[in-house]
Order: structure tokens, then C-alpha cells, then sequence
């Protein structure tokens, strides 16, 4: 244990962060699989569990791995990565696994794997975004040179996300809209991005009303934001159970395993995971939640403050921006702030890819933040200060 503890490197905050999420995690699904227990597993949450907790120790493995390998690897990698996720994407859209009318899984041949692709797209994107940043800025200014380069692999990602997951879609040009700002990217351009985006959005929307197998997810788009606007339509059964678990709930919660509302509320081990926490823990569990990912956005903007390299810097900040993005976006809709979207709560959902790769997301932001403490190492800077005093003397 004590050779372990020596090998991690980084922000010890934020392996913090993520071993109590990660607790928090195993004892929120544990208490609310019962229901998918009962269906898909013989009544056994002990085999889901492991499951899952088999996952949660692959994240832990990749965050570790990742973490270990200095950040400027990662330039090069984002390259290869990207041009990996391109492809897969594309082959999700054509042949993926449906559910829900959305295609956003490949199987993965003789495995019997389910992986979904946006995954590995986004971070593939950020780490990429990150990197063309990082090389133009002396041409940043520059329309041709330096923001078409920039912007194409943003449109073609988030172009072939979004016909089966307008919610990542959106999420991921968000990130990298910020990202590009901080990038020194003119206000002008942005804007002139934003405006397009929009024409063409609605340009595409205008074509499904005519062809619907351009996006066939459009009618549950539709329904979802009636049903948010109609509040207490009996349609919107989803977020009405959400409400139910947090009234419930209170202050200080029913306690572990006493919820009722797992019976009842619809994927309470996933995209609503954080109602079923409030109504087991109370609103003060909830806040904790919160905190630990404000606490963690906290510690990036600082890793992003105190670095000098461009790539790390924007690496970190887009990695740290698209985690809290989708927890609050969660948490949102939890709690009616939002339409329903299947955004997950990172390292607290239960999920396969989105665990593995929120491990690997947390990885690149510790490898960051692991040459920070490398260069400011105090046994490092006194052996430094006692060597020049001897000099001297």
C-alpha cells in the first residue's frame, strides 16, 4: 500500500475526489439495482455490483496509467485517437446497436462488449482541440491558418454525434467553444461559428419534418422539451418520480437502503442517480455531491492558472470542463432544472465506457497536474537553495 501511495503523483485533491465518488457510487447502485436485478439478473445484485465495480477498478487502473505518462504525450496521441474515434462514430451512426431509437453503441466482435463511441470522441476531440491550439497560436488570428483547422474537427465530431445524442453533442461544443476562447480564438470567429451553427441546426431540423431518417431521434427531442414546459403533464412520469424521491428525502434522507422510490423511478442507477442519492441521504447529501465537483472544477481552473504549457493547460481545463458539465447537467434534470437527457454522473453512474473513460479524462488532468508538483517540489527547491549557498560559500 505504501509503495502505491508513493507512485501517485498529481493532485492529491482530486484522487480525493475521485475515491469518494467512486464510494458513493458502490453504495448508491447496490441499493437501487434491485428492480434491474430482478429483471436481468435472476434477483442476484451481488453479480451487477461486481460488475460494476469491476469497472469502477479498470477507471481507477487508466486514471492511474494515464497520470503516470508525462501530458506532452498526449499531443501526439490526440492525433491517432482522433482519427480512431472519426471512423467509429461514423460506423455507430450506420450499424450501432439501437435502444431507445438512438444508435450509440458497437459491439465489440466476440466480446459481446457494448462500447459506446461518443466516448472516446470526446476526449479524442478535446486532447486534439487542445493541441491545434496549442501549435497556432502565432497564426491564431489568421482565418485560413488558423481557425479553419481549428473549427472543421469540431463540426465533423459533433456533426456525427448528434443524430443519436443531441445532449453530448451540444455538451462537447460547449467545452470546446470555451476552449477555443481561452485559446485566443477572435470573438468575431466564435461568433461567426456560433451563428452558423445555428442556421445549420435549424436547417436540419427543417429537413427531418421532411425525411425523418435524418434525425430520428427528432420526435423525442420534441417530446421531451413539451414535457418539460407542461410541468406536471402526465406524460413526464420520469421527472415527476424524481420529485417524489427528493421530497422524500428531506434533509438528512431515508437512510442507505431504505428507498422506496427505486421501485418506481426510471433508471435510478443511472440517469437518475443523483435523485435517488438525495432521497437516501437527504438534500445534505446531495450538496455534497455538489461540492466535491465544484471542489474539482476548483482544482483544474488552479492546475490551468499555474502551468506554463499551452497543451496542458487546455488539455486539463477541457477535460475538467466536460466532467462538471455532465454532472450538472445530471443533476439538472434530476432535480426539473432541465429536459431529460441521458448525460451520466460521472464516476457515480453505473456504465461501462463512461466509468473507463472518465478515469482516463481524470488521468490526463493529474499528469497536468503531476509536473506542477514536480517542478515545485520543496525537498527539490531546498536542495537547490542549500547547493547555491554552498556555491557561494
Amino acid at each position: 500500500m505504501k509503495s502505491i501511495l508513493q507512485n501517485i503523483k498529481g493532485d492529491r485533491v482530486i484522487w480525493a475526489i475521485a475515491v469518494i465518488l467512486a464510494i458513493v457510487s458502490t453504495l448508491a447502485i447496490y441499493s437501487s439495482i434491485s428492480t434491474l436485478a430482478y429483471k436481468s439478473g435472476g434477483g442476484n445484485q451481488e453479480v451487477i455490483l461486481f460488475k460494476h465495480l469491476i469497472t469502477v477498478g479498470v477507471g481507477f487502473a487508466l486514471m492511474f496509467f494515464v497520470h503516470k505518462l508525462k501530458f506532452n504525450y498526449y499531443s501526439k496521441i490526440s492525433q491517432l485517437a482522433f482519427y480512431i474515434a472519426l471512423p467509429l462514430l461514423a460506423l455507430t451512426l450506420v450499424m450501432g446497436t439501437n435502444l431507445n431509437d438512438a444508435s450509440r453503441w458497437l459491439v465489440v466482435p466476440g466480446l459481446g462488449i457494448s462500447f459506446q463511441t461518443s466516448d472516446l470522441g470526446k476526449i479524442a476531440l478535446i486532447a486534439y482541440l487542445a493541441r491545434i491550439l496549442a501549435k497556432r497560436q502565432d497564426t491564431i488570428e489568421d482565418l485560413k491558418e488558423g481557425f479553419f483547422p481549428i473549427i472543421w474537427p469540431i463540426g465533423l465530431v459533433c456533426v456525427l454525434i448528434l443524430p443519436a445524442n443531441f445532449s453530448t453533442a451540444a455538451v462537447l461544443f460547449m467545452v470546446c467553444f470555451v476552449l477555443m476562447f481561452v485559446g485566443r480564438v477572435s470573438l468575431k470567429y466564435l461568433g461567426a461559428m456560433v451563428g452558423a451553427g445555428v442556421f445549420a441546426f435549424a436547417i436540419l431540423i427543417l429537413l427531418a419534418y421532411k425525411a425523418p431518417d435524418v434525425l430520428p431521434r427528432l420526435e423525442t427531442w420534441k417530446n421531451r422539451i413539451e414535457n418539460f414546459k407542461n410541468g406536471e403533464n402526465q406524460e413526464n412520469y420520469q421527472v415527476n418520480q424524481a420529485k417524489i424521491a427528493i421530497a422524500t428525502g428531506g434533509i438528512i434522507g431515508k437512510g442507505p437502503g431504505k428507498s422506496t422510490q427505486r421501485n418506481f423511478l426510471p433508471h435510478p442507477y443511472s440517469d437518475f442517480i443523483y435523485a435517488f442519492i438525495i432521497e437516501e441521504y437527504g438534500m445534505i447529501g446531495g450538496m455534497g455531491i455538489v461540492f466535491l465537483y465544484m471542489l474539482l472544477l476548483y482544482r483544474v481552473i488552479i492546475i490551468v492558472n499555474k502551468t506554463d504549457d499551452t497543451f496542458g493547460a487546455l488539455l486539463a481545463l477541457g477535460c475538467g470542463l466536460l466532467l462538471v458539465s455532465q454532472a450538472l447537467i445530471n443533476m439538472a434534470v434530476s432535480v426539473n432544472l432541465m429536459p431529460v437527457t441521458g448525460q451520466p454522473l460521472p464516476f457515480v453512474s453505473k456504465g461501462g465506457t463512461s466509468v473507463v473513460f472518465t478515469g482516463i479524462a481524470l488521468g490526463m488532468i493529474l499528469s497536468v497536474s503531476k509536473e506542477l508538483s514536480q517542478d515545485h517540489d520543496p525537498v527539490k527547491e531546498s536542495k537547490k537553495e542549500k547547493g547555491g549557498e554552498l556555491a557561494t560559500a
